[in-house]
């Protein structure tokens, strides 16, 4: 069976580790980075409370003894359902079975305003660039501040979270508690009492798809650390200086963090007809494409119902996991040409969901039996999920370290800006070499000034 796997995310990892080194099966792991990125900790990059090599890992060295997986670097350009071929910028490869686990990227619903000004954190490129503009901003505010222009170092001192849910949350307490504990020490000039923090959500409440106690623990801690939460609040534009709600509110802010919508990455050969809402590929319990022979979808950008879950499945890590070793399974039944043998449909346990809001914070929801921690010890729970998580035991001793001195110390090393690094990329950007925009840094004149050679 010459296997393509499409995505080195949670599924796509998951399932090529599941059928590494078995017998019958050739396996090509095709990805347009050559890591593994941790995403649920993108935003401890994002606030220098990470280095982005402590949560990447190179997909290569995964399979270093696995003789039936080959990876690829490439970008997948199309899919070729009817000649079982898939397109890339490095050339074709065909395929006896397909499987797509290209995750979920930013949904911004279309809104050019927020895609040219708004900053997204869906891949480790994105969290640092995102480090270098929360950094940068203190950097110009001392200048504001030199040259008392007051309306400019308020909106540098001034940052808005859009979306409530997990990576607004957890995203909203580190910066809190950046602002807390080391924005002092390296600013002393600036008065860090005026510098402002809003989460903006939708709904009613934050992390809405957790239990009410969570939702209110995790607002209760939110507003403990300082920063204003403001539900039903959806924003409507932001042109790079102001933040307008639509609710004729506005905010004035130099940097606006878009965490409110993500949806599937559908390569492109996937019919329209098959595509369900937030982008994502309708499956059946087995997880095959519906009308397509010998493709499969897993992951973010999977759309699949069940009687547990009508609407669709949590797009999380657990999920993605949980699918690829049913899909495994199956496969290999498929491949040992066992075709009389019952296929697993698949059924998502939901093991629980959790949350960190800041230091000594934290929720966590068990759904069986029924049981919710906060504080002190859920935090506990949540650190210690997270490291078994990361692959590599040096990765896990270099995040274990840093979350150790950090605790200690109420400090962290990690606090770099990379101006050569933010030139290259906007040199990229005027010269026109096609960078996606997701991947741009985003650039305003009165804040972000282009570093002199």
């Amino acid at each position: 069976m010459k296997l393509v796997i499409l995505g080195g995310g949670f599924g796509g990892l998951k399932l090529a580790r599941n059928l590494s080194n078995k017998p019958g099966i050739d396996i090509t792991l095709i990805d347009r980075f050559n890591y593994h990125q941790f995403q649920p900790l993108f935003y401890q990059v994002a606030t220098a409370g990470l280095d982005a090599s402590n949560i990447s890992f190179p997909i290569r060295k995964v399979f270093q003894k696995a003789k039936n997986v080959h990876f690829r670097l490439a970008e997948v350009k199309k899919i070729l359902t009817v000649d079982k071929k898939i397109l890339t910028d490095i050339g074709s490869f065909d395929y006896d079975v397909l499987v797509i686990a290209t995750g979920a990227d930013t949904n911004f619903f279309g809104n050019q305003q927020l895609i040219d000004h708004a900053f997204p954190m869906k891949s480790t490129v994105e969290a640092l660039q995102l480090r270098h503009r929360l950094l940068h901003n203190f950097e110009d505010a001392l200048n504001a501040k030199d040259a008392n222009d007051h309306n400019l170092l308020s909106r540098l001192m001034t940052i808005v979270i859009v979306g409530g849910g997990p990576t607004g949350v957890e995203l909203s307490g580190a910066i809190a508690d950046m602002k807390r504990y080391q924005l002092p020490k390296d600013y002393p000039e600036l008065d860090f009492s005026q510098m402002k923090i809003y989460l903006l959500e939708g709904t009613a409440k934050t992390l809405a798809a957790m239990s009410e106690k969570s939702s209110a623990d995790s607002r209760k801690y939110l507003e403990q650390l300082g920063v204003t939460v403001m539900t039903n609040s959806i924003l409507k534009n932001y042109d790079g200086e102001k933040a307008s709600l639509q609710n004729g509110e506005t905010i004035d802010t130099s940097l606006v963090i878009w965490a409110a919508g993500i949806k599937g990455n559908v390569p492109e050969g996937i019919s329209s007809d098959l595509v369900a809402k937030g982008n994502r590929v309708k499956v059946d319990r087995q997880c095959k494409v519906a009308g397509i022979r010998d493709v499969y979808a897993i992951g973010d950008v999977a759309y699949m119902e069940e009687p547990a879950w009508p609407n669709g499945h949590p797009q999380v890590a657990p999920v993605a996991m949980q699918q690829a070793d049913m899909l495994a399974s199956n496969l290999r039944r498929l491949q040992m040409k066992s075709g009389k043998a019952q296929f697993l449909d698949f059924a998502y346990h939901d093991k629980g969901s959790m949350a960190t809001v800041g230091r000594n914070l934290a929720v966590v929801d068990v759904p069986k039996p029924k049981l919710h921690f906060r504080g002190f010890f859920a935090w506990m729970i949540w650190m210690g999920l997270h490291l078994m998580l990361i692959l590599g035991v040096k990765n896990r001793f270099f995040v274990f370290s840093n979350w150790l001195y950090n605790y200690f110390t109420y400090d962290q090393n990690l606090r770099l800006i990379f101006k050569e690094f933010y030139r290259e990329k906007l040199d990229r950007i005027e010269s026109g070499s096609g960078m996606s925009k997701l991947e741009k840094p985003v650039e305003t004149k009165k804040t972000v000034p282009v570093p002199q050679a």
